[in-house]
């Protein structure tokens, strides 16, 4: 069982490794973004509130999106690991997710985090909402809002997956399969080492 963390600003590719990781390894996939989504689409209560926040360009609130990570992971006990993208977003999260990862005798085992400069992701987000639909891709000023809460509240998470030894930056400017074929080997040193 393996648990891995995608980590980077909005725009930096999260979503299209973790989708390329999780078929290549059977890993299950649990995007934050999509499981907003989906309770916004539904109309459920969460998704109304999660909606309040995303049109601010604000964080959904931890609870809110710790119940609905600790229901994703119930539902599969048999996965062979978790790719987490958007989550943890604040030392808050990551201190409970180490706790229940903790109580079911695992631990978070690698944290990627893909570096890109600020004005290539605004680019990517503009291009993005073209044909992704969302408001809070069109639009700069949001989208820049958006960087400034990754910078204050979840950036320091950097620090705090490197003092856990687990933490490994790549280039977020290189082609998808170079930064797909990086992580994988990655994965497989740990997986290997695992097994020993």
């Amino acid at each position: 069982m393996m648990n891995i963390i995608m980590f980077g600003p909005p725009g930096a590719g999260k979503g299209t490794q973790a989708k390329l990781l999780s078929d290549k390894f059977g890993f299950v996939y649990i995007a934050t973004g999509d499981m907003f989504r989906n309770h916004i689409k539904n109309k459920t209560p969460l998704g109304k509130l999660a909606q309040f926040y995303i049109d601010q360009g604000d964080l959904v609130p931890d609870e809110v999106t710790i119940h609905m990570i600790k229901e994703e992971i119930d539902k599969n006990p048999k996965a062979e690991g978790f790719i987490f993208d958007g989550f943890p977003r604040t030392i808050v999260q990551a201190e409970v997710l180490d706790e229940f990862l903790k109580n079911n005798n695992q631990k978070v085992d690698a944290v990627f985090a893909l570096e890109v400069p600020e004005p290539v992701l605004i680019e990517r987000i503009l291009n993005r909402g073209k044909t992704s639909g969302r408001k809070d891709d069109a639009d700069t000023q949001t989208i820049k809002r958006r960087l400034e809460k990754y910078r204050t509240a979840t950036e320091p998470l950097k620090n705090y997956y490197q003092k856990k030894e687990v933490l490994h930056q790549i280039d977020g400017l290189q082609t998808i399969e170079e930064i797909h074929r990086i992580i994988s080997s990655i994965i497989e040193k740990i997986q290997h080492g695992n097994r020993r």
